[in-house]
């Protein structure tokens, strides 16, 4: 498109402007942090006059090559404060100039599907809606602060730089409000204070440095506020300060490299998850909300190097079954058994054991004791009437094996009130010239051990009540031996 009476007094300055890539500004424009999200985004644009209206096809013609730049200089299209009217849409084209729109209202989507393409830069702009999908752009797509009220389309495409959307208000009928399911972005990646009505698709995406979330708020009750199966980051992942999710956060698979912290709110009564992040691979978990979180929390067959949390805001049901960990954070050993039994499905043992596993590689073989004697505990309640019966016996006698101290306080008692009942109540000698001198003490020790010692109770004969002591002692005995035996054979069993 040569020079033309056909361009309006605004598209004629662009076109002036565009071999030196010399920004036109049509109206005074204010970019950079707004107090809410797309705050400086134009209101208004649509009643803007022909003083401040460029066409689209003007913008795609100057992009690809309508004029060649300035010697000494990079081309560009960079525009502010102007009315786009048509659609900008340059599908699998190749653009070598840069894009650059701020405090722009464009009427109709962005269309640039397939295309490869310099740095896109729409700062603070109104549009309805953009689609990007497979495009390559060789630099950065910012669409930080604006206010986009259809779908952000980027499935496929490849940043050579970053992606910047922080601070945009983004609003979509569809399912997904940003689908970037396969995407792949050589730097770091940002919704920083974003708001964003509808799902966040970035399944099978791949960001090489940071994903940034923080102070956004993403809102899709019912259904998937994001959902990021498979996501590979090299960098940290940031659900932080003030990031708010109403609807499941399904990170399945993901793996980061660096750490996932989630210290916003997760609210997500009504799906099967709040928190869906089985299957991860992450070197640090940081889960630490801002609230309890509202609706389940599954860490299944999670691989976490260290693991922090904060007991004040477990969820009510947590699954933990098949969850490994090299390190643990945040909280004492009474509440850690709290924290695993919260499975909804019921009764797990692999959580007791990966918690007892953590103790002993700490050094702890206290604390790995209980942690195996409350595995014990909770699978009792899960057994048959005998079973219990047997569990509870072994529990009470010497703690599964994991207190065996507990048969010594039992022997101790038994033996107190078998010295002080025989020795009111001596029993009849069964040879009196052969037997020897009755001692209560002895009497008793030898009736509460399975074999005898002191060769008492072959020599005496208790009558009356103190004849089903007796029995009940030997009864005893055997018990706190069988007990005793038993537990010893499940502490001493490899784990």
């Amino acid at each position: 498109m040569a020079r033309s009476p056909r361009l309006s007094e605004a598209e004629r300055k662009l076109w002036n402007a565009f071999p030196t890539g010399e920004t036109v500004e049509l109206a005074p424009v204010t970019t950079g942090p707004a107090t809410t999200a797309g705050g400086h985004a134009p209101k208004d644009g649509d009643t803007w006059g022909p003083d401040r209206t460029v066409r689209a096809e003007v913008i795609a013609s100057l992009l690809l090559g309508a004029r060649e730049a300035a010697p000494g200089s990079v081309a560009a299209v960079r525009l502010r404060g102007a009315r786009i009217t048509g659609s900008l849409s340059i599908l699998g084209g190749r653009v070598e100039h840069e894009l650059a729109l701020s405090g722009c209202h464009l009427d109709e989507p962005v269309l640039l599907t397939a295309t490869t393409t310099r740095t896109v830069r729409l700062i603070s702009c109104t549009l309805p809606g953009f689609s990007g999908g497979g495009m390559r752009v060789a630099g950065h797509l910012s669409l930080s602060g604006s206010h986009i009220t259809g779908t952000v389309r980027l499935a496929r495409a490849v940043f050579e730089s970053g992606l910047w959307l922080g601070g945009i208000r983004l609003t979509a009928d569809d399912v997904w409000a940003l689908s970037a399911g396969s995407m792949v972005v050589e730097s770091g990646a940002t919704l920083r204070d974003a708001d964003i009505t509808g799902g966040v698709r970035l399944a099978g995406s791949r960001v090489n440095g940071d994903l940034n979330f923080e102070g956004a708020t993403v809102r899709n009750p019912g259904g998937h506020a994001i959902r990021a199966d498979d996501m590979v980051v090299e960098g940290a992942v940031h659900l932080t300060r003030g990031f708010t999710a109403a609807g499941c956060v399904r990170l399945r698979g993901a793996r980061v490299s660096g750490t996932l912290s989630v210290s916003g709110v997760l609210s997500s009564p009504d799906t099967a998850y709040a928190l869906h992040a089985s299957h991860m691979d992450v070197r640090e978990l940081y889960l630490k909300p801002a609230t309890p979180v509202d609706g389940v929390v599954n860490l299944a067959y999670s691989r976490v190097g260290t693991l922090q949390d904060d007991p004040g805001t477990w969820p009510a049901k947590l699954r933990l079954n098949g969850l490994t960990y090299d390190r643990l954070r945040g909280s004492g050993v009474e509440r850690r058994v709290e924290w695993v039994a919260r499975d909804p499905e019921g009764f797990r043992p692999q959580p007791y054991e990966q918690l007892a596993a953590w103790y002993l590689r700490d050094g702890n073989d206290g604390l790995a004791r209980r942690a195996q004697l409350a595995k014990l505990r909770a699978r009792r309640r899960t057994q048959g009437p005998g079973q219990r019966a047997w569990g509870r016996l072994l529990d009470v006698t010497v703690g599964y094996g994991y207190r065996p101290w507990l048969a010594g306080v039992w022997f101790a008692l038994l033996l107190l009130a078998g010295t002080v009942a025989f020795g009111l109540n001596p029993p009849r000698p069964l040879k009196p010239d052969e037997a020897p001198v009755f001692d209560a003490f002895a009497y008793s020790f030898d009736l509460l051990l399975p074999l005898p010692t002191f060769g008492q109770r072959e020599m005496f004969d208790p009558a009356g009540w103190t004849q089903g002591l007796a029995y009940g002692l030997i009864v005893a005995g055997w018990i706190l031996a069988t007990a005793l035996i038993a537990g010893a054979t499940r502490v001493l069993r490899p784990q």
